[in-house]
């Protein structure tokens, strides 16, 4: 099975199981702050395409108005639906839109906004954005505290391109390099433990 048709049948599955959950999702998000349902943010794809990415909007919704791009700590921006969402990664299911519509997998290297990527050397970068970015990935287990990590930091921002930013992309270009249909499948089981645990 080639890992295009795995996502489709993976996603396809995945958003008609999770349906009623999407569907109260959308639900509570409209009903817990004005704005929109989802939230669409541009992203580096695969080859440095940029597309759009989708997540139910976890922010009030004026919130790229007012902060960075970085989630640190308990950031005020974020909705009271929101911070469940967040910890539940329920905000991300969306995603597997952008799975069927090819922008995305279900296992690779999470996309960053342009504004990250023009930090990436020009090597690494290359071997990172060789393939589709995902859902998932090594980087996204070994950093699921990242805002916890960066709320620590005096200079979030600064931390996050010189320090976590670089394992991040290592971890990204290693996956490129090595990925088979058994290690996404160990991604997956790994990804969806960790989920388990945020319940």
């Amino acid at each position: 099975m080639t890992k295009r048709l795995f996502d489709l049948l993976g996603a396809a599955t995945a958003l008609l199981l999770l349906s009623p959950l999407l569907l109260l999702t959308a639900l509570w998000v409209k009903l817990d702050s004005p704005g929109p349902v989802f939230f669409r943010q541009e992203r580096v794809g695969r080859r440095g395409v940029n597309f759009r990415i989708h997540k139910f909007r976890t922010m009030a919704a004026d919130a790229p108005a007012h902060g960075m791009l970085l989630t640190v700590g308990a950031d005020p921006r974020i909705t009271r639906a929101g911070a469940f969402l967040r910890r539940t990664r329920i905000d991300e299911l969306p995603q597997f839109i952008d799975v069927l519509q090819g922008t995305m997998s279900l296992v690779g290297p999470r996309p960053e906004v342009p504004r990250y990527v023009a930090h990436y050397p020009p090597a690494l970068a290359e071997r990172a954005l060789s393939v589709r970015p995902g859902m998932t990935d090594p980087a996204s287990l070994a950093y699921m505290d990242e805002a916890t990590l960066l709320a620590s930091a005096t200079d979030p921002e600064r931390e996050y391109i010189e320090h976590i930013l670089p394992a991040k992309l290592q971890h990204a270009a290693d996956y490129a390099e090595r990925a088979t249909f058994s290690t996404d499948l160990m991604v997956l089981w790994r990804t969806f433990r960790a989920l388990l645990r945020q319940v």
